[in-house]
């Protein structure tokens, strides 16, 4: 699944080929790839055809592209184009006459722009993502809604219970704190909840522990404020570099918008690496259940009860 800077790659890229274009057409290949947009295919293309891409915004994990209608340069009372990717869904910028991909799902032919690609592509493998149209809201906290070229102050319905993220300008650490001391559970999992803080999951969560060295399983309650502020400045650090690195492709799913992997999956520095050494300090790493999946652990440099750091 995607994580916030696979996201970001994603935002970054379309923002550059879409932003300021007008949807000229629209082509559902399959249905079920629209299936959230609970008024079917052509009140889906009715609310596409002739609007107007004014930016592309993220919170989170979560992706949508405001929209606008001819002779207006604002979103309220408004629209906006989300995007779920899903485990498998891609969003390719391409030239018509680049032959269909295998899984496409949905065409969007975009108004002629200074000879950039002028279709954008929903292609989806396991069809656990989609696209629909959705409502702008005022945000809860009244600025800006989330990430994007120009902030806006509306976000999407769907993401408004979503906290910001540690890359978010607006992010508050105070907030964050005090939600994470009232979670009362293991620190990864407060980390997993996107009420808490989003755009962290399993990848970036372990990669993020390791490097604060505190163990996925320490008490929220008695979290200090230092480990706290560790976790979340290690946070922002794993996932820069993975932005710089193009995002965690360990698959040809997870592709940015011209089609290219990441590559921030070779500089990983404990999820994945069950049973060889710990770059810090050369015990083996771990893999531990949790949730229904992994945590990978150095258990010298995280341990479970608080101890200084080294």
């Amino acid at each position: 699944m995607p994580e916030l800077p696979e996201v970001e790659v994603v935002r970054r890229g379309l923002a550059r080929w879409v932003r300021g274009r007008t949807v000229t057409g629209v082509e559902v290949l399959d249905p079920r790839s629209i299936r959230r947009h609970a008024l079917g295919t052509e009140d889906f293309i009715g609310n596409l055809e002739g609007a107007t891409v004014l930016d592309v915004v993220r919170r989170g994990k979560f992706l949508w592209m405001p929209l606008s209608m001819a002779g207006s340069d604002t979103a309220l009372p408004g629209t906006a184009l989300m995007a779920h990717l899903g485990m498998s869904g891609q969003l390719l910028m391409q030239d018509p006459q680049v032959p269909d991909e295998k899984h496409l799902k949905v065409r969007i032919r975009l108004s002629a722009s200074d000879g950039m690609p002028g279709q954008l592509r929903f292609v989806d493998q396991r069809i656990f993502g989609g696209l629909f149209v959705t409502s702008l809201i005022p945000t809860p906290d009244g600025g800006p809604g989330g990430l994007g070229e120009t902030p806006l102050p509306e976000i999407a319905e769907e993401a408004a219970h979503i906290a910001r993220d540690p890359l978010d300008p607006n992010f508050s650490f105070d907030e964050f704190y005090r939600k994470v001391k009232a979670r009362r559970t293991g620190l990864k999992r407060a980390l997993l909840d996107q009420s808490v803080i989003s755009g962290i999951g399993n990848i970036y969560a372990d990669e993020a522990l390791w490097k604060a060295r505190l163990h996925y399983a320490r008490p929220t309650e008695k979290l200090r404020r230092g480990d706290a502020e560790r976790v979340i400045e290690a946070a922002r650090d794993v996932m820069n570099a993975a932005l710089a690195a193009g995002g965690t492709s360990f698959d040809s799913l997870y592709v940015n918008v011209n089609g290219d992997s990441g590559t921030a999956q070779n500089n990983l520095n404990v999820y994945g690496r069950e049973g060889r050494p710990c770059k810090r300090c050369g015990t083996l790493i771990v893999r531990e259940r949790f949730m229904n999946r992994s945590s990978h652990v150095c258990l010298v440099c995280q341990r479970k009860r608080s101890s200084k750091t080294r």
